[in-house]
């Protein structure tokens, strides 16, 4: 697995289009910007969406989709 150093490739507040390539264990469904692991609420496999960051730590981030 690809590690981070000290800046993750998103910030808060980035909008960007993602695709759900996956679903967490809290059924958050999980996408990879640059490789680096977005969870994003309310989503499904297979969905192309478009995000806003909403909070990023060293490993992943969260995102809400926009419309």
């Amino acid at each position: 697995m690809e590690e981070f150093g000290r800046r993750p490739p998103v910030e808060v507040g980035d909008i960007r289009q993602v695709k759900i390539e996956a679903l967490g264990s809290g059924g958050d469904g999980i996408a990879r910007i640059s490789g680096f692991v977005v969870f994003v609420p309310g989503t499904r496999v297979g969905d192309d969406v478009t995000v806003r960051v909403t909070k990023v730590l060293r490993k992943y981030a969260f995102a809400e989709v926009v419309e």
